[in-house]
């Protein structure tokens, strides 16, 4: 059997991140970045896309609970991680990488994965928040994918997972037109497993993570395994949406959207 990682090595390893264990056999990973509404920095991003691994491969925890540190789940890419990748093509292919990986890390990790959903989730803090086998969501959660507000398709995970969750003619509205859900109209439709009121989500969470790690792990490791193949069967709908995601960061739009995000204004798409 392998050996624990344990908290310090994670937190070494995993300096974008923090982590605690706050019951027996679970793991509290948390998306921090306060000031910004924990936005997700290119250290951030990196570790959000390789810390799965290391969690699927250490036999101490059974269960997962993240969340955002305060108020928010997370607001998305840094802006100035986008910036870069508008800018550079060695930082762009870096993060297509890393955004495949989050995503598929993910899916792979044999440990069940619940997410505690406050304030603002956007982006890629958005993906991990939903691709958790179990998310919680406050009442007033603010739920935005946010990518064509950007100027750039809806990749990170929206077309693997939200037809999935809420339907087709769900996804296509609010992915194309960029509305906000809150956590209760997300729970109507089937995007998150539950809503709760705000300041009941962490604890939600934590009991959910907890009544995961006391089951039998691999019965649950397997059925969860089962369940991912349908997230793998739309594998390659998820590959395209990222291609075209990053193909989009070296259009004009790009810029534009993300000049406009900054100024909070309206955009003016030229494509």
């Amino acid at each position: 059997m392998p050996s624990p990682i344990g908290l310090e090595a994670l937190r070494a390893g995993f300096p974008g991140l923090q982590f605690d264990s706050p019951s027996d056999g679970v793991l509290e990973l948390v998306i921090a970045n306060e000031g910004r509404q924990n936005s997700a920095t290119e250290g951030t991003h990196r570790d959000l896309a390789n810390v799965w691994r290391a969690l699927d491969a250490d036999p101490e925890f059974r269960a997962v609970l993240v969340r955002g540190a305060g108020d928010h789940f997370s607001s998305g890419g840094d802006f100035a991680l986008i910036e870069r990748m508008i800018a550079d093509e060695a930082t762009l292919l870096r993060v297509w990488r890393e955004a495949s990986d989050l995503v598929y890390n993910l899916v792979d990790c044999s440990k069940p994965v619940v997410s505690a959903i406050r304030g603002t989730a956007v982006g890629a803090g958005l993906a991990v928040a939903l691709l958790a086998d179990v998310s919680v969501a406050g009442r007033n959660a603010k739920i935005l994918d946010g990518h064509t507000r950007l100027g750039v398709a809806a990749g990170d995970h929206a077309a693997m997972i939200w037809p999935l969750l809420c339907g087709l003619a769900k996804a296509r509205y609010y992915l194309l037109t960029n509305e906000p859900l809150s956590g209760e109209e997300a729970e109507r439709i089937g995007l998150v497993s539950l809503c709760v009121d705000d300041a009941d989500v962490r604890d939600r969470a934590l009991a959910v993570a907890t009544k995961l790690a006391a089951g039998s792990g691999s019965a649950i490791a397997f059925t969860k395994r089962a369940l991912g193949n349908w997230l793998r069967l739309a594998g390659p709908s998820f590959d395209a949406s990222l291609a075209l995601e990053f193909l989009g960061f070296r259009l004009a739009d790009a810029k534009e959207g993300l000049d406009a995000v900054r100024g909070r204004r309206a955009p003016k798409f030229t494509r």
